[in-house]
């Protein structure tokens, strides 16, 4: 660049600042305009204007003098912009079709592709069409197999579609023909597990596993984990079968059940997937059989909690603890002796059949003693008996229990609960026990408390009354004893004791006042 153009573009730089709507064009002449003197700037408009009229004159001319070549130009501008257009027009149609031209030949030459494949495999097969033909029939008849229970014919047919489909993986009739194999095999399987569910023996559950392990869908572990699960499937079906309504005979079915068919199915696992090269199943199936057995002895053991407090006598209860015991043991046989975990449980049932049977008889006591008519008795006569002697006979109830109803009720339901606890007695529960009856003997007593303190009683009555009330608490052991069973001699004792140690110091001191005014 020369110091002139650099000394140009310095010039225009202020001017292009002064005059910003200046085009590129203009640049040159607004530089001159500002070197113009003052008089010159003022002349500039006049030369313009005389500089423009003789352009305007000049082109004038020009045009007049071609004018015929103007006009030839223009119509061949004219016709040259039609056939341009309509070039333009026949290109964008040709342009148009040739994806459909190409989009034909293309479905030509695959629709030939297409002929020439299907002659071939046409020809295939019309050459091996009896091959054919006895193949496509291999899935009826597995399915037919299958139907009779010739399981062996049926996985050899697997077996080699299974052989065939690995050697021609891309036939779509090999395909077509294993995906068909393959549902008669699910249909199979379905088969062979419904038959784990039955009541089967040693010999066929053998069959069954061995024809498992032929069909290969379960690892060894899923197979032992699908064997339990099938057998307790088939015990569970057994206890659906009986009655609840009866749970006394629905306990005695559920324990043969167990005491039978889980001894035979941990024999089965154990025969079935010994294992010679470990010395303990447990650390080959990870203890799979152990929670198996587990599991079944926890349901048995819930059942019972359950179903025991539905039994209403001791010896029932009595029966079902024995076979309870004996089933125990037949398991232990093999290892499932659970005997240790029943006591808590018959515990339990015993404690509440006892006391159902007291509260009954507490209730019943209530019941006569609020609808009692006290009037006297006549006197009831019994031959006497020596309740020193050692004897296992019936005796008769004393003349005094006789002549108070309430109490009478009360002694024979408190005889009934005794009797219904004799078949079936936990030393465990003596205290517990004991402390039932006492609570018993408190209910009696509270009754007779609330109903002196709420019943307006005449003076015969209020005698009546209290002869009742001397008879609860003082009556003598050889008078009253021999009429309950299984209770210790002392039982007037005891309910003097009882009634003195729990009734506050101002019952006491109403009932010995009463006592002593009679």
């Amino acid at each position: 660049m020369t110091s002139s153009e650099v000394q140009s573009d310095d010039n225009s730089s202020p001017v292009a600042s002064l005059l910003p709507l200046a085009s590129a064009s203009q640049q040159p002449y607004v530089s001159e305009l500002l070197s113009f003197t003052l008089d010159r700037l003022h002349k500039e408009p006049e030369l313009l204007r005389v500089d423009a009229e003789r352009i305007r004159r000049q082109m004038q001319e020009v045009a007049v003098g071609n004018y015929r070549a103007f006009i030839s130009s223009a119509d061949a501008l004219l016709s040259i912009k039609e056939e341009v257009s309509s070039i333009d027009k026949h290109l964008e149609s040709l342009i148009s079709e040739i994806p459909k031209l190409s989009s034909g030949c293309s479905e030509f030459v695959d629709s030939a592709e297409q002929i020439l494949e299907k002659r071939k495999m046409n020809q295939t097969l019309l050459a091996n069409h009896s091959t054919l033909l006895d193949l496509l029939e291999i899935p009826q008849l597995m399915d037919t197999c299958v139907r009779n229970g010739n399981y062996d014919e049926a996985l050899d047919l697997e077996a080699y579609v299974a052989k065939l489909s690995t050697m021609h993986p891309k036939l779509p009739v090999i395909q077509a023909l294993a995906a068909e194999v393959r549902q008669t095999t699910q249909s199979l399987l379905s088969q062979l597990l419904q038959k784990l569910r039955s009541n089967i023996q040693l010999p066929e559950c053998l069959r069954i596993i061995g024809y498992l392990r032929r069909i290969g869908v379960f690892s060894e572990y899923e197979m032992r984990l699908q064997f339990l699960r099938c057998r307790e499937t088939w015990l569970a079906g057994i206890l659906d079968d009986l009655d609840q309504r009866n749970a006394y005979e629905y306990l005695k079915g559920m324990i043969s059940c167990h005491r039978t068919h889980l001894f035979d199915v941990v024999n089965q696992y154990r025969a079935i997937f010994a294992d010679d090269t470990s010395g303990s199943e447990e650390n080959y199936d990870g203890g799979l059989l152990f929670s198996w057995a587990m599991h079944q002895i926890s349901l048995h053991l819930k059942t019972l909690k359950i179903m025991l407090p539905k039994i209403t006598e001791g010896g029932s209860l009595s029966n079902i603890l024995e076979q309870c015991m004996y089933g125990a043991m037949g398991l232990g046989w093999v290892g499932l002796d659970f005997r240790g975990l029943l006591p808590p449980l018959f515990e339990e049932a015993v404690l509440n059949l006892f006391s159902k049977n007291m509260n009954t008889a507490v209730q019943n006591f209530q019941l006569v003693l609020d609808a009692h008519r006290w009037v006297p008795l006549p006197a009831v006569g019994f031959p006497s008996s020596t309740f020193g002697e050692e004897s296992q006979e019936d005796v008769n109830p004393p003349p005094n229990l006789m002549e108070h109803p309430p109490l009478a009720v009360f002694v024979n339901g408190v005889s009934a609960a005794m009797n219904e606890l004799r078949p079936c007695a936990p030393l465990s529960l003596k205290r517990i026990l004991a402390q039932e009856l006492v609570k018993g003997l408190q209910g009696v007593s509270d009754s007779l408390l609330r109903y002196n303190t709420t019943r307006m009683l005449r003076d015969n009555e209020s005698i009546l009354f209290l002869a009742l009330c001397r008879a609860f608490l003082e009556v003598k052991s050889k008078e009253f004893c021999p009429d309950i069973v299984g209770v210790p001699r002392n039982l007037p004792s005891i309910f003097y004791r009882f009634y003195m140690s729990f009734s506050s110091p101002t019952c006491c001191q109403f009932w010995r006042d009463k006592l002593y005014e009679c």
